[in-house]
């Protein structure tokens, strides 16, 4: 059951042909995608991608980029906005020190209302984490001695400390197309000790296409290409990661409807 947890399809949908997308990507064998939320402003548009297309769900929420101009104070917004059958998770949200597009505190308290959020509603907290792996950690784990909430980390690009500590609160780590990069020796390495139960495959499309893709604009289909290095990686069968990470996207994103074999 080949997925892609994280897409940004309204990113694509600006130059593209979004039907000729998912069609291409059913037709890779992607039975589920995950279209993000980053900003309120523009969800209405993710909701309707998501209502146009079967096999596409969405979440909602504020990408820390994003979160001086439109970081949510109130959880109750996302919490009304979740109840859509079609919404499946909250964010992206998380820390982004590396462009500072938005000013640090605001990024902190915007990531702590989507965590309260995810707590209220069940649903899995999508986070984005980018040299902010300190404050990350002890945010998540703050925070989930308040009480547990379900996450992910999307595009894992960290360390192990961040690995280890989204492990221990029970979160998923999920790959994208930067493990099939040839300088991605440290990622791999940290990669390499995960357990296979705890990851997803995504990829983070129109951005980091995959071996043999770069250079192109990726897109859903191209997922598979990060499932078949993990493969690789673990000396596995592709086939044996693709369900693996399949079944641990429907145990995370358990608001989403499996598809008959």
């Amino acid at each position: 059951m080949l997925v892609d947890s994280h897409c940004h399809l309204d990113f694509l949908s600006e130059q593209e042909d979004l039907a000729a997308i998912v069609d291409r990507a059913e037709q890779a064998g992607v039975r589920r995608m995950v279209t993000i939320s980053t900003k309120l402003s523009t969800f209405p548009a993710v909701q309707a991608i998501a209502e146009r297309f079967d096999p596409v769900y969405c979440s909602v929420g504020v990408h820390p980029h994003e979160a001086g101009g439109e970081g949510v104070d109130d959880p109750g917004i996302l919490v009304e906005l979740a109840a859509h059958p079609k919404v499946v998770g909250i964010g992206e949200t998380g820390l982004d020190y590396y462009y500072e597009h938005s000013p640090r505190a605001r990024q902190q308290s915007s990531f702590r209302a989507h965590i309260e959020a995810a707590r209220r509603t069940g649903l899995p907290l999508i986070v984005h984490a980018r040299d902010a792996d300190e404050d990350i950690v002890a945010t998540l784990r703050e925070e989930h001695d308040k009480g547990p909430f379900p996450g992910v980390i999307h595009c894992f690009t960290a360390g192990p400390e961040l690995a280890r500590a989204a492990l221990e609160i029970g979160f998923y780590i999920s790959l994208a197309g930067v493990i099939t990069f040839k300088n991605a020796t440290d990622l791999r390495a940290v990669v390499a000790e995960l357990p296979l139960d705890r990851l997803l495959v995504e990829t983070d499309s129109p951005y980091l296409a995959p071996v043999p893709k770069r250079g192109k604009k990726n897109e859903p289909a191209f997922v598979r290409h990060t499932a078949e290095a993990l493969a690789a990686e673990r000396g596995l069968e592709t086939e044996r990661v693709i369900d693996a990470t399949g079944d641990n996207f429907f145990a995370l994103f358990s608001k989403v409807a499996r598809p008959a074999a």
